[in-house]
């Protein structure tokens, strides 16, 4: 079968509802391609396991105009239709079980890409997270590494723009078809990524598949697959977060984790992965020494706020802001934790908010900026 007809047999075969990449791999191997799939009789698709009558039936209705619009369609959005037998398609995701059999590309991956870390966490963060996400984004963009994470709100999104605000690239992975844009306000984000050249949209699903929550967790298989380890930032006790985390696992790829308030329920998750093995990570350090060669050859640039402004401050200034390392905190809990007295930790954190190096918050909270 010629390079063309193959690539469209294999996008007819994906289209069939009930085909995901576990049954299209069971159809592959018991036929030797898309091609053959689609001649065999329904009698021999109802041999291999999984394919029942439903799924036979479907994979006869998808017809060559449907295959057209869908290559249409990924067009008219900038997108790059990759099959499994195509020199583009990621060498790592060739490595796991049930690799996408296509996968819907807007942007470029490129070959450096390979070397990527997974950042992921909950939609639903606390500042802490928000804040650590876009620090290991910036961290592990500067390094060198590509940040692959789910384009979701929350940790996803900080992990991605801190990414991009160090020069690096990075990979979102969708969990609906690249025709729809999910969450909604990132679409301006999701645009930077592919018009300055520094990552890729991706999606296995076909082009006008709607967001669906059943989607999801698939789709985090991916992420795992197209890094060395990956990163949960933040995240409850049946977070979709450890779903990435577990099939990571799976894939032989490390699993970090960064420890959060014990009382917290948002940590909760990331405080049992440690608890059961994961790698607790405090700076980049401790992903480095664990991702072998590579961990050993990327370089690590990583100047802190206090070690660029340092130098401009006073003394209270700078044991306030050192106090600030762990966290947002009140006033209050400022005065408790330095025993500076409180009026002079006001005016302190006033001229640290004047001098950029603090941003203030509701309810008189201030963090370290990055």
């Amino acid at each position: 079968m010629i390079e063309a007809d193959l690539r469209r047999a294999t996008v007819q075969l994906h289209l069939a509802a009930g085909v995901g990449a576990v049954t299209f791999g069971r159809l592959v191997d018991r036929f030797g391609d898309a091609g053959a799939v689609l001649a065999a009789s329904r009698r021999e698709l109802l041999s291999v396991a999984g394919v029942g009558e439903k799924t036979a039936q479907a994979v006869s209705e998808v017809t060559h105009e449907m295959v057209d619009d869908e290559f249409a369609e990924a067009e008219a959005r900038g997108a790059a239709i990759v099959c499994l037998s195509d020199e583009a398609y990621p060498p790592a995701l060739k490595t796991i079980p049930d690799p996408p059999p296509v996968l819907y590309v807007r942007g470029q991956i490129e070959p450096t890409d390979a070397v990527a870390v997974g950042i992921v966490g909950s939609r639903r963060c606390t500042h802490y997270g928000m804040e650590q996400a876009q620090r290991f984004g910036e961290l592990l963009g500067r390094a060198g590494f590509t940040v692959v994470s789910g384009g979701a709100r929350g940790i996803d999104t900080a992990a991605h723009r801190g990414t991009l605000a160090a020069g690096g690239r990075t990979i979102a992975v969708m969990g609906c078809g690249l025709s729809e844009t999910y969450p909604r306000e990132n679409r301006k984000l999701f645009d930077r990524i592919v018009a300055d050249g520094q990552g890729a949209i991706v999606s296995e699903l076909p082009m006008k598949t709607a967001v669906l929550a059943g989607n999801f967790p698939t789709r985090n298989r991916i992420i795992s697959a197209l890094s060395l380890g990956v990163l949960v930032v933040e995240a409850a006790r049946r977070s979709g977060s450890l779903i990435t985390a577990r099939e990571a696992a799976e894939q032989g790829r490390e699993v970090f984790a960064l420890p959060g308030r014990v009382d917290s329920p948002l940590s909760q998750g990331t405080n049992g992965l440690i608890r059961d093995g994961a790698i607790l990570v405090q700076g980049l350090e401790d992903m480095l020494e664990h991702l072998g060669e590579v961990g050993a050859k990327m370089t690590v640039e990583q100047p802190s706020v206090a070690e660029a402004i340092l130098p401009g401050l006073s003394e209270a200034e700078q044991t306030l802001i050192a106090a600030l390392k762990d966290g947002p905190m009140s006033l209050d809990e400022l005065v408790r934790r330095t025993e500076i007295a409180s009026g002079q930790v006001a005016s302190s954190m006033t001229m640290l908010v004047l001098k950029g190096a603090v941003a203030q918050q509701p309810g008189n909270v201030f963090a370290r900026k990055r």
